[in-house]
């Protein structure tokens, strides 16, 4: 794995509620030092961070990163901040914010202004103790190539982290993923993993890291070129069970560390 230290490695998937329970008490058995929550599985405990600790447990690596997704409208930045405020109390390092914004319709301007809300609300956030990484989707503001130029375009890195995905870079039309790391690595502060059946477009299907037909080692490659030094997160979206979705992306991992 050629990451300019040994990587900390996460895990992250959708889950039943049942199966909660079953991810928090397993993943440092399974070789992972974090957890990256999806929204759903912390959510109701956003307002009372001590029900958190009390339920989910208090091992940091559980909330090694929270994943929200909201607007940026006066309302959503309240419940950013309700979440920057649940981060820092149950000790979370960082925030992946997905922007729940349709792409279609965002034109450069309104794309710069996003860049300037999301760094003074990630500003903030670091204030409180806990990094804000703005994570990328399809279909969401910052997706094609041209919008990451737009979005970052002046930005000092440093403030506003970037949570790549590299399913979903491909799924967005983006092929050369380490071509990308290259032209971002300096504002790359967390990683989702994932596979994708098909090299780039929208036909195909999440598939664990190592089974599709991504270049993921060269993703690995170029993190290391940008002296990449944060979590490497399993962003398990395929069909795999819990248990496989660990075993399996662990295997995958482990082969890359030699």
């Amino acid at each position: 794995m050629s990451v300019s230290r040994p990587a900390r490695l996460a895990f992250s998937k959708f889950l039943e509620p049942a199966e909660v329970p079953v991810l928090v008490s397993s993943f440092r058995a399974e070789g992972y030092e974090g957890l990256q929550l999806k929204g759903a599985q912390y959510a109701e405990y956003v307002g009372d961070p001590s029900r958190a600790l009390a339920s989910l447990g208090e091992d940091p690596g559980i909330y090694s990163a929270l994943i929200t997704g909201d607007s940026l409208d006066e309302a959503g930045q309240e419940r950013i901040a309700a979440t920057i405020a649940f981060a820092a109390a149950v000790g979370a390092e960082r925030i992946v914010f997905c922007h729940g914004h349709p792409h279609e319709g965002v034109d450069a301007a309104m794309r710069r202004s996003f860049a300037s809300t999301l760094t003074d609300i990630a500003s903030r956030s670091r204030d409180a103790g806990v990094a804000f990484s703005l994570h990328h989707h399809t279909d969401q503001p910052v997706m094609e190539l041209a919008d990451f130029r737009e979005f970052f375009d002046g930005m000092e890195p440093g403030v506003l982290g970037l949570t790549v995905d590299t399913a979903h870079l491909a799924r967005s039309g983006i092929e050369d993923l380490p071509g990308f790391i290259d032209e971002f690595g300096a504002f790359v502060d967390n990683l989702h993993l994932k596979d994708y059946s098909v090299p780039v477009g929208r036909d195909g299907e999440w598939r664990i890291a190592g089974e599709g037909v991504l270049d993921l080692d060269g993703v690995l490659a170029a993190l290391g070129r940008a002296g990449y030094a944060g979590w490497i997160c399993a962003d398990e979206e395929s069909e795999a069970t819990l248990e496989e979705g660990l075993r399996r992306s662990r295997e995958w991992l482990r082969r890359q560390r030699g």
